[in-house]
This record gives C-alpha cells, structure tokens and sequence, in this order.
C-alpha cells in the first residue's frame, strides 16, 4: 500500500486560494488530495480581521480536513505562516515549502512596506488599480486571472504585515524537525536572507527557479509544478520507509 501525503496550499497577500488553482489541477492530474485554503481578510474569509492566531487557525482547519498530516505549502505571507505552523505542531507537517519567505519580517524593510501599503491605501480606490495593474503585468493572463478570481483584499495590508512582523521564522525553523525546503524564484526580493533561513533548518533544502519573480509559483508554473513533484516524491518515500501497514 502506497501511503500518500495530501498537500494544504497557503497563498500570498492580498490574494487568496484561488492563486494555487494550476497547482491543484496539476495534482488531480495525479489523483492526489490537495486543498488552498483561505487565510482571515482574504478571499471567503475577506471580513474576518487578520491575526497570528486567525491565521494558524486557518491551516489547522485545512490540515484537519485532510486527514491531519500534511506537506505544507506556503508563498510569501502563507510561507511565514507555514513556517510558524510546522513548528508549533510538527507532528501535523510531513514536509514544509515556503516559497519567497527568505526575508526576515522585521526591523526598516518591514516599516518601509508599511508605510508604502498606507500611502496606497489613501488612493481614491485604495489601490485597487494599481495592484490589478502590476499583477497583469508581472504573470501570464492565466496566472492573473487566478491571482485575482476571488477579489482583492484592499485592506489587509497594514494589519497582516504587522501581525507577521510578530513572528520569529528562523526560530520557527530551528523548531521544526521535519524538510524543509525554501524555493524562491532567482529574482525574488524576498531571498534576502535565504541562507540565514537555510542555516536555521534542521533538514533543509534550498531550491531556486531561474527566471521566476517573488510569486515563483504563478511565474513559473510548470517548473514549481515539477519542483513540487519531486519533493512529494521524496516526502512520501520517506513515510512509507518509517510505517508499517497495518491493513495487509
């Protein structure tokens, strides 16, 4: 019996599960149980005000309905919160990818985006041209399309990126005693510390795409997909050599 490791997507700031929707189907390709949940502000949970703790919560909800164990996949904002959630509750995560997370969420770089993220919020739409604008420009038709399905969340900005300046992620990785594996497109802003991020982990794996931006996974859809592949190939590899089946 081939045990198989369901995935939970956690998506990016100011989007929602519906920017995982390429990953999803390349999965059910696979007969493979995966899930992109919603975090609070965002998507069907856009009125729910964002905290740590909303936001934990959010995974644990998606980790449950897939049966209690998962590789865990996080981007950007979702990458910090996968990080967080893997080490408070290791025995629920399999194997952990956070993907554009190299960035330590603390000290000048965060207070500058806030204080851009209020500068924008003042437009007479809060900004809602600006970031639909940017978002067709850097992807590909399909991956704006998905990025945006679900609406925008105009207000979540300030309050998000607070909550995330609250968590100590190389901490959180030193925690987690599982893979790790930190893939970042090769012009990511958010590779920034990626080594610290990779000397943090117990059991990591540093992964990086060519030709991929911050949002690697709907800039280079195909080749996250394979990226993705192997590492459930390993994941599960690994599992079945650590379980006996009881079921034979």
């Amino acid at each position: 019996m081939t045990l198989v490791v369901p995935v939970l997507f956690v998506h990016g700031i100011r989007t929602s599960g519906t920017m995982w929707r390429r990953q999803l189907a390349r999965l059910g390709e696979y007969e493979h149980p995966a899930l992109a949940i919603d975090l609070p502000g965002h998507g069907s949970r856009m009125n729910e005000p964002f905290t740590v703790a909303g936001a934990l919560a959010a995974i644990d909800e998606g980790v449950q309905a897939l049966g209690g164990q998962v590789l865990l996949v996080g981007l950007s904002l979702g990458g910090y919160y996968a990080i967080e959630y893997a080490a408070r509750h290791p025995q629920k995560v399999a194997g952990l990818v956070a993907a554009g997370s190299c960035a330590q969420p603390t000290g000048w770089p965060l207070n500058a985006y806030r204080r851009l993220a209020r500068l924008i919020r003042r437009l007479p739409d809060h900004g809602l041209w600006l970031h639909t604008t940017l978002v067709r420009i850097l992807l590909t038709s399909e991956g704006a399309a998905d990025t945006l399905a679900d609406g925008v969340p105009l207000h979540v900005m300030d309050a998000a990126l607070g909550a995330t300046g609250t968590l100590r992620p190389l901490d959180s990785l030193a925690r987690y005693p599982g893979p790790v594996w930190l893939v970042n497109g090769r012009f990511d802003q958010f590779r920034l510390h990626e080594r610290r991020f990779l000397g943090a982990c117990r059991n990591g794996h540093l992964v990086v795409v060519p030709r991929a931006s911050h949002l690697v996974s709907l800039a280079q859809p195909e080749r996250f997909a394979e990226v993705l592949k192997g590492i459930l190939d390993h994941v599960t590899a690994e599992r079945t050599g650590s379980i006996v089946d009881l079921g034979d």
